[in-house]
């Protein structure tokens, strides 16, 4: 059986879909691994061209949850990145090290996100274009 935890973020993260207007969802893949353990990933086209996906190793310890790897891309419909969180360790120099995002012209320290906060600054692009 899912852990509680790991099965609440779960169902969180298909709401905020769910509520999401104007998109498609090209690719939504929950991968169970064991009752503690699921990568997600999730890929999102809007109305107006671009495109957001979401990746994810998701474990749960002591009853936390806890990120083993996590990225979340959005770009234009030329393919052209708008931003970018990752946690992969490749500025050491950041003092959220190794978490980053990436812009179109620069590299910050950023914590992880939470998904509803990356849909909504995805979203929140869209209406600004």
């Amino acid at each position: 059986m899912l852990h509680s935890a790991l099965a609440e973020y779960l169902d969180r993260v298909e709401q905020a879909l769910m509520g999401l207007e104007n998109v498609y969802v090209e690719r939504y893949v929950e991968e169970i691994l064991t009752p503690q353990r699921a990568t997600l990933r999730i890929r999102i086209r809007f109305v107006q061209g671009y495109l957001l996906e979401l990746n994810e190793a998701i474990v749960v310890e002591a009853d936390v949850l806890l990120w083993l790897d996590y990225r979340y891309h959005c770009q234009d419909e030329q393919n052209c990145l708008i931003f970018r969180y990752d946690s992969t360790p490749h500025f050491p120099n950041l003092p959220t090290f190794p978490p980053h995002k990436h812009l179109p012209d620069e590299v910050i320290a950023s914590q992880k996100p939470d998904v509803a906060e990356v849909l909504q600054e995805a979203v929140i692009y869209g209406l600004n274009r």
